[in-house]
């Protein structure tokens, strides 16, 4: 990853002074001589089904947070160095990678995974290796939990958080706009069966039974399978008010195109993530059939306000999304580009100045030390949230505590935030109106 060196820097300097936010102010002390780089070995999905289901755009969100970093003089006198590996949408590609930088090329961590497939066993190898590694985009739950890893660590949200918001939003609306109460309201859950989906999955099945639902249908696939059609014919079966569904990218779209072929109609569909952040992607494939499709992810940053965040946060976002058009030429800048620049930043600007200066450097031992002491509060982040990373013995050590998804809608090419009210731009449309190719 090149930086492009372009002259404006985002106005982000006042943070520094802020304990509301993230410590920007002289990164670089002003007495500091040139230290060696720090080389950090980046992992995501180039080529493969994950590059068009999300993995792309967090790579280049990850690539515009080092940028800025290094035109603002490094971290303490270091600049960043990145090695980019393509793990090819394959978990043993994933690991082949992460083994060769830390092996051969020597990199002092590791940072990227878009693949919860991927993540869960690179998670315990590099602990196992005590190494260190920052989790910037899986959400598996499964990653952590019953792990007690020492030198991981996630600032994103987990599939169990994903699972619970999708059922408490619909729990929210079932009487106000489907006229149901919850314990009428039917549910169908299907996922890709790997780590990811069966983390969400699990998660939309428990919350949605603890608020009374039937769910009708529970049932996985593989994310590479040619033929959905049968699941669709159980779906037709189930006769489900609202799908919850969780894929990647191509599975996605196999999804949606067969269940118009085979007149598969709902009152709501709620994607998580994946596939279902490429709204640009979705409206090329499906046109208006795209229109009112639900997704839960973390939040694109570009969708908040910015006086609900900590002073500058909202210049960081802009210039993020400047950079990101720039480089790809795209007018909707999807989540997964806020996740890989936020995880990044968090790093950059918070943990690893901390590790230097009060820890004595960067090794896996100062990392760990220093993210601990993490203490972001909520709007101190560009996606929103805060962070304060659950310690060692707790059953999801490393996960950060005070991460939160929220629900967004696409209506007519455009994302709106639905959920949760508090932050809404748009009063959920529910059910799909009359006349659209899936409503029932």
């Amino acid at each position: 990853m090149k930086s492009t060196k372009v002259a404006r820097r985002a106005a982000v300097s006042a943070l520094g002074a802020a304990a509301l936010a993230l410590p920007l102010l002289s990164l670089m002390p002003a007495t500091a001589q040139a230290a060696d780089p720090i080389r950090i070995g980046v992992i995501y999905d180039f080529t493969g089904p994950f590059a068009a289901g999300g993995s792309t755009a967090a790579a280049v969100g990850n690539e515009i947070a080092v940028e800025l970093i290094n035109e603002q003089g490094g971290v303490e006198g270091h600049k960043i160095e990145t090695i980019v590996a393509d793990a090819q949408s394959k978990a043993e590609v994933a690991i082949n990678e992460a083994t060769r930088l830390l092996d051969q090329e020597n990199v002092d961590l590791i940072m990227g995974v878009f693949s919860s497939a991927h993540c869960v066993p690179m998670a315990q190898k590099v602990d196992a290796q005590q190494k260190f590694m920052w989790a910037n985009v899986c959400v598996s739950s499964a990653v952590f939990k019953d792990k007690n890893l020492k030198y991981v660590f996630r600032g994103q949200v987990h599939s169990d958080q994903f699972g619970w918001a999708s059922c408490t939003f619909l729990q929210e609306y079932a009487e106000k706009k489907l006229g149901m109460k919850p314990s009428d309201l039917k549910v169908a859950i299907i996922y890709e069966d790997g780590p990811y989906g069966s983390g969400v999955a699990s998660g939309n099945e428990e919350t949605c039974k603890g608020y009374g639902m039937d769910v009708t249908l529970k049932e996985g696939y593989s994310a590479t399978a040619p033929d959905l059609s049968s699941l669709i014919t159980k779906l037709r079966r189930a006769r489900a008010d609202v799908i919850l569904h969780t894929g990647y990218n191509p599975d996605i779209t196999l999804f949606l195109r067969q269940a118009k072929e085979q007149g598969l109609k709902w009152k709501a569909l709620i994607g998580h993530g994946a596939g279902y952040g490429q709204i640009d992607k979705l409206t090329e494939a499906f046109g208006e059939d795209a229109n009112y499709i639900y997704n839960t992810d973390p939040v694109a940053a570009q969708l908040l306000d910015p006086s609900t965040l900590a002073p500058g946060l909202g210049d960081l976002t802009a210039e993020m999304v400047k950079r990101y058009k720039e480089k790809t030429g795209a007018n909707e800048v999807p989540p997964h580009t806020s996740m890989g620049f936020n995880q990044a930043w968090i790093f950059f600007s918070d943990v690893l100045p901390r590790a230097i200066k009060e820890y004595g450097g960067y090794d896996p031992e100062s990392l760990r030390k220093a993210a601990l002491d993490t203490d972001i509060p909520v709007g101190g982040t560009v996606q929103g949230y805060g962070v304060k990373f659950n310690p060692p013995g707790h059953k999801m050590a490393g996960q950060n505590e005070r991460s939160s998804p929220v629900v967004m809608q696409y209506v007519d090419g455009a994302t709106k935030i639905v959920w949760p009210t508090a932050i809404q731009t748009m009063d959920p449309v529910l059910p799909l109106p009359d006349g659209h190719t899936y409503a029932r």
